[in-house]
């Protein structure tokens, strides 16, 4: 084959965008398809929701995704337990190993930040109060060129001193695990080697520590999922 003839040659890209807002898939693939057209051609495969984005995934007729770009906040598919974008990146990591993930995000929160990238290692971590087009061509060439993307504000978060994250030990985490699937309060010295008394007081240390007003279990469970203490 000549020089001419593999100058010719374009690259295919099979994508798959996930996101609950027609309008930015729509954003998307617009800066998608514009991305060095006399190289690459894109096929864009896309979904709504988790439920409709675990069905193409998991179908054995669809082509491994070169890149997947994941909302992280999308209608669940709970009979899967596909509760967000981190659950269908697991996914993709599971049936498309070679797949890089972007995923998209309007957490502000430096551990929740902290969780997906020591959980999913994504290609590409981007703050949507960062996102234009020109910073989504950028990352898609980042990323097609086989480098990490993170959007300023991630950067800006990582950048942060430890201090100031939540941390928690190994028993707080299993007293919100437990709080989480509904554990009887009297069964929690079963699964945890404490004594009521000392666990109760660490569930009003975590109330303080995260600041629940309200005092409800419910809403402890809500804010530590928030901020990447319970996934």
């Amino acid at each position: 084959m000549t020089i001419e003839a593999l100058a010719k040659i374009k690259f295919n890209n099979n994508i798959l965008i996930v996101d609950d807002h027609p309008f930015i898939i729509e954003g998307y693939k617009n800066a998608i398809t514009r991305y060095k057209t006399d190289e690459y051609t894109f096929m864009i495969d896309q979904a709504k929701n988790c439920e409709t984005a675990y069905d193409i995934i998991t179908n054995p007729e669809t082509a491994p995704f070169d890149i997947a770009f994941l909302d992280i906040s999308m209608p669940p598919f709970e009979s899967k337990n596909i509760f967000s974008g981190e659950d269908l990146a697991k996914l993709l990591q599971t049936y498309m190993p070679n797949c890089k993930i972007i995923l998209l995000t309007m957490y502000t929160e430096l551990l929740k930040i902290k969780t997906i990238v020591k959980t999913i290692n994504p290609a590409g971590l981007i703050v949507k109060n960062d996102l234009n087009f020109e910073v989504l061509i950028f990352a898609i060439d980042t990323i097609i060129n086989n480098k990490k993307y993170y959007s300023d504000s991630i950067i800006s978060m990582l950048e942060l001193v430890d201090a100031d994250a939540v941390e928690i030990d190994v028993f707080d985490k299993q007293i919100l695990f437990h709080l989480s699937k509904g554990t009887k309060k009297s069964d929690f010295p079963q699964y945890i080697p404490l004594s009521a008394g000392a666990i109760e007081r660490r569930k009003k240390d975590l109330m303080l520590l995260l600041k629940i007003e309200s005092g409800l279990d419910k809403d402890l469970v809500q804010e530590a999922k928030a901020k990447g203490l319970l996934y």
